[in-house]
């Protein structure tokens, strides 16, 4: 049987983009420096066939080679190349200083809705035991009042329908206003 590598590799790069991104328009120059990261990390970390759908460049990475703009990438970038099995994740290692305190702020909001996520599941289950019904009743009743809802959306839609075909019955026995404008308004003879 043949085994499966699941060794994980790391390596850290320092990508030369200017020679890449200088023989393109000025227009596409951060869109080849990101192909430039995908394509120097392919060679180095022995990708095969060189597959670029094969590396996940980091949100970050991205950001660090988009942020100013897309005529003026940088000329360099210091990455972290992982590879497990066949994919290989690329993150940066020198992130500008706006792009860390983003990440920073993320990763904040993330933890916190973590932190409640747990106090209402720890909540709903204090409740639970309380109100003494079992498991299967309050699922039936979820249900239930579920159906209700989707009943009670079918009667407005089909109220609104009647609503519609009776408007429209209405304006059909209207009698129309067909007053013929004319195209153009004769010109005004100039007094003098």
């Amino acid at each position: 049987m043949a085994e499966t590598k699941t060794e994980k590799i790391e390596r850290e790069y320092i990508i030369p983009l200017r020679h890449r991104w200088r023989i393109v328009p000025r227009y596409k120059r951060t869109n080849k420096a990101v192909k430039a990261v995908k394509e120097f990390v392919a060679r180095h970390m022995k990708i095969r066939d060189r597959d670029l759908d094969k590396i996940k460049i980091d949100r970050y990475l991205n950001e660090t080679l988009w942020h100013r703009g897309i005529k003026n990438p940088p000329s360099k970038i210091k990455v972290l190349a992982t590879k497990e099995g066949d994919i290989v994740r690329v993150k940066a290692v020198d992130i500008p200083q706006n792009i860390k305190f983003k990440k920073l702020r993320e990763e904040k909001v993330e933890s916190q809705s973590k932190q409640i996520a747990k106090k209402r599941k720890e909540e709903k289950k204090q409740e639970e035991p309380e109100t003494g019904k079992v498991d299967g009743e309050v699922k039936k009743e979820e249900e239930s009042k579920k159906e209700e809802e989707k009943e009670n959306r079918a009667a407005v839609v089909e109220a609104g329908r009647e609503m519609e075909k009776a408007a429209a019955k209405q304006m059909r026995h209207q009698p129309k206003q067909n007053m013929k404008q004319p195209k153009h308004q004769p010109r005004m003879a100039l007094e003098k």
